[in-house]
């Protein structure tokens, strides 16, 4: 029995839930971080102008005088370079424990700023995504509601770098290829064939088709030139194999193995954002795991083709 979705809106439905997971256990991690260190600055609520009287490293010891007349000392761990000795600086601290404080650029500060920075972020991406997906299904839903008309294509298959996709090359007129996300069907469609086309190729940007009742949403827009990269095109008789290999990759783990290829940049970006948040473990493990799953998702949304 056909499933009740489209093979297209469960693959991105998942790929959409993936992210949303992601995301969300990098933002719950966030928050945890960013309210654990706004706690304990909130315990800073004395302030004062102090000195730096010793640098070791990104670690520096500040001195500063109590309203009681004496001098408080502290060790502060730094996140940027440390200034030279004998600058003078805010310092705030706990007033029943002065050793325990900081001063601008402290290490405190800075764990408190990229766990708010990673928070926002993943619950930015996290939404960015939902809305997208929330607006494309509904978007392309409402394409084949137009009046319908017959035409002759010929299925294509075109890799690009790690992706490949599925096009329609219309074969009247002058020519235009309508990206289409995969199906089963496509994997035995003769070149050429006739389908049923939902909107004019030469006119709509949008344009979705239907095979043998199996309907087609476009995974972009028409184009009026040839999309580039490797070429393969479907056999003019589909040979005794094809409805055998259209079962084998109709599945979504197959779908999955393949869009696997995509995972492989994750840890150089999550590094890359290591380097640029100057973060530990932690921000290199959000990073790729959100690169990760933003990845599998942008070969759904794009229309990857698993055959």
């Amino acid at each position: 029995m056909r499933q009740s979705w489209p093979r297209p809106v469960r693959h991105g439905l998942l790929t959409t839930a993936l992210v949303a997971v992601v995301c969300l256990v990098v933002a719950a991690a966030s928050a945890v971080s960013c309210s654990d260190a706004a706690a304990e600055i909130g315990t800073l609520t004395a302030r004062a102008r102090g000195t730096l009287t010793t640098v070791d490293g990104h670690a520096v010891t500040v001195s500063w005088p109590l309203p009681d007349g004496a001098t408080a000392t502290a060790r502060i761990d730094l996140a940027a370079p440390p200034p030279p000795v004998g600058t003078t600086t805010e310092i705030a601290y706990q007033p029943a424990d002065p050793w325990h404080a900081v001063i601008p650029g402290a290490s405190l500060l800075a764990d408190a700023d990229r766990a708010l920075n990673g928070l926002v972020f993943a619950a930015l991406v996290g939404l960015a995504v939902l809305v997208a997906a929330g607006w494309r299904v509904c978007g392309r839903a409402r394409l084949f509601r137009r009046p319908a008309r017959r035409a002759l294509v010929r299925r294509v298959r075109v890799q690009q770098g790690l992706l490949t996709r599925s096009w329609l090359e219309t074969e009247t007129g002058p020519p235009r290829w309508i990206p289409v996300y995969f199906d089963p069907v496509l994997v035995s469609l003769p070149s050429p064939a006739e389908v049923t086309l939902y909107g004019d190729p030469r006119a709509d940007r949008l344009v979705a088709a239907a095979v043998d009742g199996v309907r087609l949403h476009p995974s972009g827009p028409v184009r009026a030139h040839e999309p580039r990269g490797r070429r393969g095109d479907n056999p003019t008789r589909p040979d005794e194999h094809a409805r055998a290999r259209a079962r084998a990759v109709s599945g979504l783990a197959r779908q999955f193995r393949v869009d696997s290829a995509t995972l492989v940049p994750a840890p150089l970006v999550g590094l890359f954002w290591t380097f640029l948040t100057d973060g530990g473990f932690p921000a290199w493990a959000a990073a790729t795991a959100i690169t990760a799953a933003l990845g599998l998702w942008l070969s759904a949304w794009r229309g990857s083709d698993p055959s």
